[in-house]
C-alpha cells in the first residue's frame, strides 16, 4: 500500500510541476534596463514623444518595429548624396512644403532626425546624420521657420528605413525625416 501511495503522491507532483512550468511559460519576460541613450555612445541623445497628429502619415503599421513609433509629416523625407549633409537641389521643394506647413501650424514642434546608411562607424555616421538634420534646420530657418520650433536628433545608422545592404537600402538610409513632437 506504501508503494501505491507513494506512486500517486509522485505522479501529482509531477503534473504540479508540470503545471506550473506551462503557466511560467505564459508570463511575459521582463525587461531588463540597458545603458541609457548617450551613456555606451549609442543611441539617440534625446527623444520626444508626439504631442499631436494632426497633417501626419499613420505609422508604418506593416513594420512591428515602426508600431507606435511618433506621426511623421506628409513630405517627411529629405534624402542625401552618399557621405554628405548637404540639401540636394533636388529635395529643397520638401523643405519649402514643410516651411509652408509650419506657418499654417505656428503652434508644432518638429523634430528633425538624421539617419545615415550601415557604411562607416557607428559615432561617424551619428555625426554625419546631425549635419543632415542640422541642414535642414538651417534650411527651414532660412525661410521664416522659428528655430524654436525645430528640434535635431541623430540615430546614425541605427534606424535604417530599409534593411538591406546594397545601393538601393543605403540610399533610402541617406535620410532626414520630420516628427510633430509637441505643440
Amino acid at each position: 500500500m506504501n508503494t501505491r501511495l507513494l506512486a500517486k503522491i509522485s505522479v501529482l507532483g509531477i503534473a504540479v510541476v508540470l503545471s506550473a512550468g506551462i503557466v511560467g511559460c505564459k508570463k511575459k519576460p521582463h525587461a531588463t534596463p540597458g545603458p541609457g541613450p548617450g551613456l555606451d555612445g549609442a543611441g539617440p541623445v534625446s527623444v520626444t514623444p508626439p504631442m499631436d497628429t494632426t497633417g501626419v502619415m499613420p505609422p508604418r503599421s506593416g513594420d512591428p518595429t515602426q508600431r507606435n513609433q511618433p506621426p511623421r509629416l506628409a513630405a517627411d523625407t529629405v534624402h542625401f548624396a552618399f557621405d554628405s549633409s548637404v540639401v540636394n537641389p533636388s529635395e529643397r521643394p520638401k523643405l519649402d512644403d514643410m516651411a509652408a506647413y509650419m506657418r499654417e501650424n505656428p503652434g508644432h514642434v518638429i523634430t528633425i532626425e538624421g539617419h545615415c546608411d550601415e557604411r562607416g562607424t557607428a559615432e561617424y555616421n551619428r555625426s554625419l546624420g546631425e549635419r543632415r538634420a542640422q541642414a535642414c534646420r538651417e534650411y527651414l530657418t532660412s525661410t521664416g521657420v522659428d528655430g524654436n520650433k525645430l528640434q535635431t536628433i541623430s540615430y546614425g545608422k541605427e534606424k535604417p528605413a530599409d534593411p538591406g545592404h546594397g545601393e538601393e537600402a543605403w540610399a533610402k538610409n541617406r535620410r532626414a525625416e520630420f516628427i510633430i513632437t509637441g505643440q
